[in-house]
């Protein structure tokens, strides 16, 4: 089994500066997607704290052998790290209070994918045509809908739809991850993005155009620019993983 991913990540139609940041690991060993949020450019700077503290921390982990508690800890370690730093960077300079990120990640480290993140950037996964959401989103209409107090299609176009009650640079960003452990099988696709995917893009249309072509670098500019033409009014980011033989 081999992996292959592309990646892009733009400002988009409606925004000044792109706070979005991405991280593939050179050997594929692990994928990162973080959506910035603040003021100024302290959303910008909390993304990039994240994905350079996280992958610093994963660089700890023996990927072919370590098992799954240990794997867990370490990714958890990894993003409370990250957590603190953003918050205590946030203390320190006035310009940067309050800024925050969300985080997504998908790690392979013996022969497992371990899937998770904190705030609502999210992870797809296209198995046999049919697309599946694999994190759950820390927003305020997710807890509603979780609740039974809101509908999917009421959430839509919901006034909170962005509020998250836990990110990166929250005293809840560093409670822990809750990794989802997927086996990978040949065929599979996944697809990590931030929420300017999701506010352009239908998870059908996701589903299709995962499903279409043989190059994830495309694929992912294809789901950018869908999401871009779709109307989304944020910065936009997209990284494809294919599982091959």
């Amino acid at each position: 089994m081999k992996l292959r991913a592309g990646s892009l990540s733009i400002t988009g139609r409606f925004r000044d500066n792109n706070e979005d940041n991405c991280y593939n690991d050179p050997q594929l060993r692990f994928f990162l997607v973080a959506d910035g949020m603040g003021g100024q450019s302290a959303g910008e700077r909390a993304s990039a704290l994240a994905m350079e503290i996280v992958p610093q921390k994963l660089q700890s982990l023996d990927f072919n052998k370590s098992h799954t508690d240990h794997t867990v800890r370490i990714i958890d370690e990894a993003v409370g790290q990250a957590n603190f730093e953003i918050m205590a960077l946030g203390e320190l300079d006035a310009k940067l209070k309050n800024m925050g990120t969300t985080i997504t990640f998908l790690v392979h480290a013996n022969g497992t994918f371990f899937i998770g993140g904190v705030g609502d950037s999210r992870v797809y996964r296209l198995k046999n045509k049919k697309i599946e959401q694999l994190t759950t989103d820390h927003s305020l209409v997710q807890a509603l809908i979780d609740a039974g107090t809101l509908t999917p299609e009421e959430a839509v176009n919901h006034r909170y739809k962005n509020v998250l009650y836990r990110y990166l640079g929250s005293k809840e960003g560093g409670a822990g991850t809750q990794p989802k452990a997927v086996t990978p099988q040949i065929g599979d696709r996944y697809l990590l993005c931030t929420d300017g995917v999701t506010g352009g893009v239908s998870d059908e249309q996701l589903g299709q155009l995962l499903g279409t072509g043989s190059d994830p670098e495309q694929i992912a500019k294809a789901i950018v620019k869908a999401a871009e033409d779709g109307g989304s009014k944020d910065n936009i980011t997209a990284t494809v993983v294919f599982v091959e033989a």
